[in-house]
């Protein structure tokens, strides 16, 4: 019986010790595989991040780009009828959009969902706003009722999306 107390004299601080390796060992290795995780998520973070802005500031351009008043600065207005403007409106805001549809990766399904619907609503401005004049009315008639209805309507969709791309943004950064 004495042999085996002897024995267990020193098998037991044996096992202690090797135990107390073992939580250490696995806390350390823990430790280690959550700052490698992080590690790669810093790396993938800088990476990513730079691209990830570039489109937040492609889709505030191009909110910007498609207010009326910044679209029709660019057209020939004394030269063209109001049919002629409502069809280059029309084009040159779905050619926008569809331009910087690839976007659409960097930012929520919610605010590109958001982006999707100003494109509606501008297109649905400008159709509203032709159908109110005769098609053969100067440009500059149906320019000046486009702006004014733009203008007073409230809180406008293309301020909402760029409202909101901001906030995205400062959520992210």
């Amino acid at each position: 019986m004495e042999t085996f107390f002897d024995i267990l004299k020193y098998i037991l601080p044996s096992l202690v010790v090797l135990l107390t390796a073992y939580v250490v060992l696995r806390k350390q290795s823990a430790t280690e595989a959550a700052r490698q995780v992080y590690e790669l998520k810093k790396s993938q973070l800088a990476t990513i991040s730079p691209v990830r802005l570039r489109g937040y500031e492609r889709l505030a351009l191009l909110l910007d780009r498609t207010i009326p008043e910044n679209i029709l600065l660019s057209m020939d207005l004394p030269h063209m009828t109001a049919l002629e403007l409502q069809t280059q409106l029309l084009e040159r805001i779905r050619m926008e959009f569809d331009h910087n549809a690839s976007q659409q990766i960097y930012v929520s399904n919610e605010l590109w969902l958001l982006i999707k619907l100003t494109k509606e609503s501008l297109l649905q401005l400008v159709n509203t706003c032709a159908a109110t004049l005769d098609q053969g009315a100067p440009a500059l008639k149906l320019a000046e009722v486009l702006i004014s209805a733009y203008n007073y309507t409230p809180n406008p969709p293309t301020e909402q999306a760029l409202t909101r791309l901001k906030e995205e943004i400062q959520q992210l950064f």
